[in-house]
């Protein structure tokens, strides 16, 4: 029984194309001709990505923006003027130290704390 050797036989015209030098340099080479474009088109993905995400937080900020005063406490269309000040001494005038504790009324089969 004849022994057939590993190597496939090429003839010289098929020696001199592109793919058969490739063949040749990637036996030699692997990382050369698999891992550089790999990481190369790593590189290069994250560069042209930049822009589509800075979009992606561009309008991400655009929807969580800060309040301004005003919009914060709601009084940008119907609501009434609010000074500082007057809601301060509002506040100051009331009597803190006569109030009431209430309880507070819980949900049906809501454990209530009393023992």
């Amino acid at each position: 029984m004849a022994v057939f050797p590993n190597k496939k036989f090429r003839s010289a015209a098929e020696a001199n194309t592109i793919a058969s030098r490739y063949r040749a340099q990637l036996a030699r080479h692997p990382f050369l001709l698999f891992g550089l474009p790999f990481i190369a088109t790593m590189v290069a993905g994250s560069f042209f990505l930049t822009p589509a995400t800075a979009i992606r937080y561009e309008k991400h900020d655009r929807r969580v923006r800060r309040l301004s005063k005003e919009e914060e406490l709601g009084i940008g269309k119907a609501g009434r003027r609010i000074d500082m000040k007057e809601e301060y001494y509002r506040l100051a005038a009331k009597d803190l130290d006569d109030w009431e504790q209430k309880r507070v009324k819980r949900l049906p089969g809501e454990h209530d704390g009393v023992i």
